[in-house]
């Protein structure tokens, strides 16, 4: 069991954010947040799939009527976007806001920030500082990549400074980058100096499908050193995706138990005498229908194929012209190839109703 760093805790509306608590999954509304009806359904499609949080962006004065309408229409807590405009904030945290996100990058003042943490205070609120490596770069004298993420722990430094003379404490911490490795190395940069819980994330990931593996990493790797109380996965894509991602990261590091089947699968090498892929892919089909946390392992012959079947709640290992059926690591079947999908078929089902 992973041992996780020691957090204080952090309230965001119902959702408890520390080290003692379970990592909190969130994401983000990929639509105008005028779009009352698209925002509240894609909302709820993103708490359905297992988001705990979700951020919206907060740009105009528009889109803090139309925010304060969507607060009353879902039953997530949900969390304002702020980048420029102390007024968003303070009209965010006044229509319900049980977060806000302000990044040091864009907000500057220390007017400013003090109202908006005035403001929080008397709503009992969170806020996230959410440092982006991108936005506070000065780009007429850009700082060296080897002294960004000392650049990103001073504006944390400042900032956490400006709201603990305040006398504001309920906030979340987060420093962000593009690179895998900086975003390692920040991370545990603030890590070992404050311990505010820590919101993780590879900032600008890319499509889905380039996302997933640097996400991975650099989450992984943090999660496994102890940091992070809450992920968001950031892809350009459906934000449902975000959240199925984030529950795969969870869920193989022990952080997180679904109630789906997890499939384990032989890659195949010469040894492997039948359409292994395709009999997978057949299992994996009839598996989504499966609301049971079911290990299940198709193997392609003896080498690896007892082990696995040892640990499986059902496993196959065939050769040419039949195969094995374990359950629990005990032979119960052994059938001719043509049979073999039916025989398994029937031997999930039968394990399903008694479990």
């Amino acid at each position: 069991m992973i041992k996780r760093r020691k957090t204080r805790s952090v309230s965001v509306g119902k959702v408890k954010i520390s080290s003692k608590h379970p990592i909190v999954i969130q994401s983000m509304v990929k639509m105008a947040t005028t779009d009352i009806t698209g925002c509240v359904k894609q909302i709820n499609a993103l708490s359905a799939a297992g988001a705990q949080l979700v951020r919206i962006a907060i740009p105009t004065r528009q889109d803090s009527i139309a925010f304060a309408k969507i607060v009353k229409k879902v039953k997530i807590p949900l969390i304002a976007d702020i980048h420029f405009s102390a007024e968003r904030a303070i009209e965010a945290i006044e229509g319900g806001a049980a977060k806000i996100r302000l990044n040091p990058g864009n907000i500057k003042s220390k007017d400013d920030i003090n109202r908006i943490i005035d403001c929080a205070k008397a709503h009992k609120i969170a806020i996230r500082i959410g440092i982006n490596e991108a936005s506070i770069r000065n780009l007429l004298k850009d700082t060296p990549q080897k002294k960004r993420t000392d650049l990103m722990v001073k504006e944390m430094a400042g900032y956490i400074r400006l709201f603990e003379k305040r006398g504001f404490n309920n906030i979340v911490l987060s420093v962000k980058s593009s690179d895998v490795a900086r975003t390692i190395e920040s991370n545990f940069a603030i890590a070992e100096k404050f311990d505010y819980p820590i919101h993780l994330g590879l900032t600008h990931a890319g499509l889905a499908e380039d996302a997933i593996v640097p996400a991975s990493v650099a989450i992984g790797t943090l999660l496994w050193q102890g940091i992070g109380d809450t992920i968001r996965i950031s892809i350009a894509g459906d934000p449902v995706q975000e959240v199925e991602i984030a529950k795969q990261i969870l869920e193989s590091l022990g952080f997180y138990k679904s109630n789906k089947p997890q499939l384990i699968v032989c890659p195949t090498c010469g040894r492997c005498q039948w359409d292994l892929i395709g009999f997978a892919q057949k299992v994996k089909k009839f598996l989504k229908e499966v609301e049971k946390p079911l290990r299940v392992a198709v193997m392609g012959c003896v080498v690896n194929g007892p082990g696995e079947a040892a640990d499986a709640d059902i496993a196959v290992c065939a050769a040419a012209d039949k195969g094995f059926i374990y359950k629990r690591g005990k032979k119960i079947a052994t059938v001719k190839q043509a049979k073999l999908f039916t025989a398994l078929k029937r031997k999930l089902k039968k394990l399903v109703k008694d479990i």
